[in-house]
């Protein structure tokens, strides 16, 4: 499988929104070039490359010369259709592949492969019309969660199910099949970005705890201030996952901490993942470049944290603070280049670096609440 794919060939991203924005950052510091396949014109990731295609992510002529001009081809993001990464594969280099992005677009499928391979998970029930959710809300008991089996996303295509009155809100979404899932008092919840080169090497990136509001991800701590032993668990689900699923790549996986430390897996992203923004200030390799580096078949970099830091999710309505974020010291602005502000949508990040991990919380609590 291993091929190197040098500095001054062209990287191809398929999706060009802020992910794809960032790799192309670390990929042109390193000496490659991109090419981006985005329906939308001069999208965050178009704004820094080398050439843009426009188009929709399964046009067949689109594809076709995304491939004719690039040696290694990646995705940004999960809801590419997987017909399109299939055909692409008979005519151009896709480390990533086509399966794991196929698990990942349908949490029936995720979850249910997730089990069957020995990873834990949230105890879940399929549902596809109201009987079969009143009948699997008396398996799992109230409170429970209902989610689309493809399609959500920061909060969309879910419902948290308290009572009985909740019953109206959640038939809205059974339209197609859902996950009914168990509704889990855990302690935290974290991140484990894990890297795989096509050479075999697998590197994991300091375990990242993240803090929900509204279920968008607001902030990110690293270190997570979990045990040694969760910390542990956590790094080795991630490795094993890797050599698993035979994956090349960046994957994020989210799991739940619960009270007696058990992990359980939420879901899986098989590409660079919010919660590890972080890891290009605080890290020795950001997750951008390591991706990088897996596909094109490179050594993988040091994961080492080499400061403590909170990253924080810019929304369109934190935009009135950059000003105010520029001139702080140990904090890094980073803008996507996006248009169309609007209020829950993700505009940039900022990451507050330090050694004093309890100092910077309480500096971000300072700023935002």
């Amino acid at each position: 499988m291993s091929k190197v794919i040098l500095p001054g060939s062209t990287i191809g991203i398929i999706g060009g929104g802020q992910l794809g924005r960032m790799l192309a950052i670390a990929a042109k510091q390193m000496g490659y070039k991109i090419a981006v396949l985005e329906p939308t014109k001069n999208g965050p990731c178009a704004q820094v490359a080398d050439l843009e295609i426009n188009a929709s992510y399964d046009d067949p002529s689109a594809l076709k010369q995304l491939a004719e001009k690039t040696d290694v081809i990646t995705y940004e993001f999960e809801n590419i259709p997987v017909k399109a990464i299939c055909n692409l594969e008979k005519c151009a280099y896709i480390p990533q592949g086509y399966r794991l992005l196929e698990i990942s677009q349908n949490r029936v499928i995720e979850k249910t492969i997730l089990n069957e391979k020995g990873f834990k998970t949230v105890d879940f029930e399929i549902v596809s019309n109201q009987e079969q959710l009143k009948e699997k809300i008396e398996i799992l008991k109230y409170p429970c969660v209902l989610k689309t089996a493809t399609g959500g996303y920061d909060g969309k295509g879910q419902v948290v199910l308290k009572n009985k009155s909740d019953l109206d809100k959640a038939y809205t979404l059974l339209t197609n099949s859902c996950v009914l899932e168990k509704y889990m008092n855990f302690k935290g919840e974290i991140s484990a970005i894990v890297t795989r080169s096509t050479n075999g090497e697998i590197k994991v990136f300091p375990i990242s705890e993240n803090i929900h509001v509204n279920n968008i991800l607001s902030k990110t701590i690293v270190p997570a201030r979990v045990s040694a032993i969760v910390e542990k668990k956590a790094k080795e689900i991630a490795i094993n996952f890797m050599k698993t699923f035979d994956f090349y790549g960046t994957v994020a996986i989210e799991m739940f901490v619960l009270e007696n430390d058990e992990i359980l897996i939420n879901e899986i992203a098989p590409r660079v993942h919010n919660s590890g923004h972080y890891s290009i200030e605080a890290c020795f390799t950001s997750q951008f470049e390591e991706h990088i580096r897996a596909i094109c078949g490179l050594k993988l970099g040091s994961t080492e944290l080499v400061q403590k830091a909170v990253m924080v999710n810019l929304l369109g309505k934190d935009l009135e603070k950059v000003t105010e974020l520029l001139q702080i010291a140990n904090c890094k602005v980073h803008l996507y280049g996006k248009t169309g502000v609007k209020t829950n949508r993700k505009m940039g990040h900022v990451t507050f670096i330090g050694t004093n991990q309890e100092k910077i919380i309480n500096q971000v609590k300072e700023i935002f609440g």
